[in-house]
């Protein structure tokens, strides 16, 4: 079996969907279901259930894919060691971050990045912490970028800067109108939140706590994907939320959104990196930029 084989197989298996994973490939239909094929008949194992234009992975398939990740994690680790000895002119960076601060935070040192080190292919992914925090430990990832506390052992957690957080309102919502000293009953409001396992949500249950309340005792009228979605939801009128000001300045500016005055706790953005995994030239040139911040941060 051949590297190539085992990254379609993979690409495959996590999206149970040849055509999804061929155009993420970039390869034709064809050849990614030969490749597999190939596989199958090689070691006469059925890898694959094939169900109309389903698939899913067999039991042998579900074995194989630990196996299949481990030795392309290996692999991408020797291609490292390699790139490395080339002094930060050929090599790759794989980044990965929750949605704030992928989007509007760590953008600027991706650009510092790449400004002195043009040679080095820089790759961003982004998903809730949890997500990010899986593929730093899997090896999907160099680096990891959150907003919400991560409790795992593998990864070392680094505290890298601090997030304003701010509770939202459309222009029109009776919080708007409250007066200095009077203090929004949060449990009366419906709250439009990102999805649970987010750092946004993990900033909420801990600003829910220091009122006594729960998430059961609040109305959750709708729960979004994406922080962009939950500010245009708010801005329409369905509730209310607590969001990033990175993220609301715009939409604060425009009188889409108003601030309530209300103490939200800061939280921190966190740096992740797995702990006995070797540190690349990149990855370390990068770490230090993020220390060291931007010369004009």
């Amino acid at each position: 079996m051949t590297l190539e084989q085992l990254r379609i197989f993979v690409a495959v298996a996590e999206r149970e969907h040849v055509t999804n994973a061929a155009r993420d490939l970039h390869l034709t239909q064809s050849a990614t279901s030969a490749a597999v094929a190939a596989l199958e008949a090689r070691y006469a194992t059925k890898l694959f259930d094939r169900v109309g234009r389903r698939i899913a992975l067999t039991d042998a398939g579900r074995l194989f894919l630990i196996e299949a990740k481990a030795v392309l994690a290996r692999a991408a680790a020797a291609e490292l060691v390699l790139a490395d000895l080339a002094g930060l002119k050929v090599g790759s960076l794989g980044l990965a971050a929750s949605q704030t601060v992928g989007n509007y935070w760590l953008p600027p040192f991706i650009q510092a990045f790449r400004s002195k080190h043009a040679g080095i292919a820089v790759s961003l992914t982004m998903g809730n912490t949890e997500t990010v925090a899986a593929q730093v430990r899997d090896g999907e990832a160099n680096l990891g970028f959150v907003e919400g506390e991560v409790d795992e052992p593998t990864l070392s957690v680094t505290t890298v800067a601090e997030d304003d957080m701010v509770l939202l309102a459309p222009p029109d919502h009776p919080w708007g109108q409250l007066g200095k000293d009077a203090r929004p009953l949060l449990a009366t409001a419906s709250w439009i939140l990102r999805e649970s396992g987010s750092g946004t949500r993990s900033t909420l249950a801990a600003m829910l706590r220091q009122e006594g309340v729960s998430e059961a005792d609040i109305d959750i009228g709708l729960v979004l994907p994406t922080n962009e979605a939950v500010r245009t939801a708010v801005a329409a009128g369905a509730g209310v939320t607590i969001m990033s000001r990175l993220v609301a300045a715009n939409a604060l500016a425009a009188g889409n959104l108003i601030a309530i005055d209300y103490l939200v706790p800061r939280r921190r953005f966190f740096m992740l990196r797995h702990k006995e995994r070797y540190a690349t030239a990149a990855e370390t040139e990068f770490m230090r930029l993020i220390r060291e911040g931007l010369p004009n941060g």
